[in-house]
């Protein structure tokens, strides 16, 4: 009996805390806290590149009835390059989805790795954007930001970002190729050469640019100066230009910093270049097209890159052109 009595009473006092487990509580509204807080998302995609921006959106607020933001600023753990800045206006979107920006303080200003806006409207809440400019000296680092921001009470906020890595990759945007003209492509300098130019650069030429529908038909290519002469006929090379590039086509390879028009979010990043293998490649590319690209290979073997090809002109026999390089 005794026995019975205990298995009794451990059932309902079991019964009872399951009882009150779902038991309804009334639901009240959080009160809304009136001290100064803040977030930060970061807006830009894929690799760090040095040169290029990293952006971030930074929003702040407190309690209208308890004081208003006076400053923001924020702090990086290696001072951004030239260009690096920190908004001085707050946006919101109109009814045609535009961005509009709302003046709420002077210019920013950069000392070493701090940047700072004052403010001189009367607000309570703002987000604004920051503009990191990645510098060389970040090259193959990582990279940290400390965001804060003071009110006229006497308050602060912060809030910590990253570490973000920095790639090793250089980029280059908008580089035009013309058959015969500026058609000699320096991977070493990311740069376009006329002809006489590449005659003063020989040891640095690694492809020729031509368009062709005859005799051969491969329209839009890119060949390494050392491939067979059937690969770039009606062209002399200037004297010294005989590097001979590992060069491999590939298709659907939109890289979204390389593509202007940004609609895939595909990077190529620094792991892409350390695990290319070209010991098989040709040198040469032919019937290129646009929003296609081809990997590099240098001939000394010193970089690896990437050549998007943004647009293509049949009938100016161009190209437009962006490259991604890695040095070994």
């Amino acid at each position: 009996m005794q026995r019975k009595y205990f298995i009794n009473i451990t059932f309902l006092l079991s019964l009872l805390l399951l009882t009150n487990a779902c038991s309804k509580e009334d639901y009240a509204i959080p009160v809304l806290s009136t001290n100064l807080q803040n977030d930060v998302i970061k807006r830009s995609l894929g690799p760090n590149v040095v040169g290029q921006q990293i952006e971030f959106a930074y929003a702040m607020a407190l309690g209208p009835e308890v004081g208003k933001i006076v400053s923001a600023q924020v702090e990086a753990s290696i001072a951004g390059a030239t260009g690096t800045f920190l908004e001085n206006r707050s946006f919101y979107t109109n009814t045609g989805g535009a961005d509009v920006g709302v003046i709420i303080g002077g210019a920013s200003v950069t000392n070493g790795k701090t940047t700072n806006v004052t403010f001189t409207a009367d607000t309570s809440a703002v987000t604004l954007r920051y503009y990191y400019v990645v510098p060389e000296e970040a090259r193959g680092k990582s990279v940290s930001f400390t965001f804060s921001a003071k009110s006229s009470n006497g308050q602060t906020a912060s809030y910590a970002m990253g570490p973000y890595a920095i790639s090793k990759m250089d980029m280059v945007l908008g580089l035009d190729v013309t058959d015969n003209n500026a058609c000699y492509i320096s991977i070493a300098d990311m740069a376009v050469y006329t002809e006489a130019n590449a005659a003063a650069n020989a040891d640095k030429i690694d492809l020729v640019y031509l368009y062709r529908t005859t005799p051969a038909n491969f329209t839009h290519a890119l060949v390494s100066p050392a491939a067979d002469a059937i690969y770039r006929p009606g062209i002399t090379l200037p004297s010294g230009v005989n590097r001979s590039a590992k060069v491999s086509k590939v298709w659907n390879l939109r890289d979204w910093q390389l593509d202007p028009k940004h609609q895939y979010s595909v990077f190529v990043d620094d792991l892409d270049f350390q695990q290319l293998d070209l010991s098989g490649a040709p040198n040469y590319a032919l019937n290129l097209k646009a929003e296609a690209g081809v990997w590099v290979e240098t001939a000394d073997s010193k970089y690896r890159a990437y050549i998007f090809i943004n647009s293509i002109n049949n009938g100016a026999k161009s190209a437009r052109i962006g490259i991604k390089r890695y040095a070994l």
